[in-house]
């Protein structure tokens, strides 16, 4: 099993940029694909990002191509965005999950953080 917390969440102006990470206890973190998913108000929770164990294989969302990029140090156990570019649509609570393979199905995503709120002014 791996734990998740993310952090890094908080205000920021349109065009600014942010950076969120996903702390994960255990000793099993490079084992996982991660993900980042975001959900805002009245909205089904999407995909942003996803990277596979080694990091070498990424996928965006068509939103974020190009804005965020989604990283991972194993030996720190963590997972990052960034985030650039921010607009207010990208205001949501966004949460990283693993998974045991690389996936773009959220139902895949067996452990999920509590989520940090993100939210873009214009």
């Amino acid at each position: 099993q791996v734990q998740l917390v993310e952090s890094g969440g908080g205000l920021v102006q349109a065009g600014g940029s942010l950076t969120l990470s996903c702390a994960a206890s255990g000793r099993t973190f490079g084992l996982y694909a991660m993900a980042w998913f975001r959900q805002s108000p009245g909205k089904e929770r999407g995909l942003v990002a996803v990277i596979s164990q080694t990091g070498i294989n990424t996928y965006y969302a068509d939103s974020v191509k190009g804005r965020f990029t989604i990283s991972r140090d194993n030996a720190k156990n963590t997972l990052y965005l960034h985030m650039s570019s921010l607009q207010p649509e990208d205001t949501a609570v966004y949460y990283c999950a693993a998974s045991a393979k690389v996936s773009v199905i959220t139902t895949q995503y067996n452990y999920w953080g509590q989520g940090t709120q993100v939210t873009v002014s214009s």
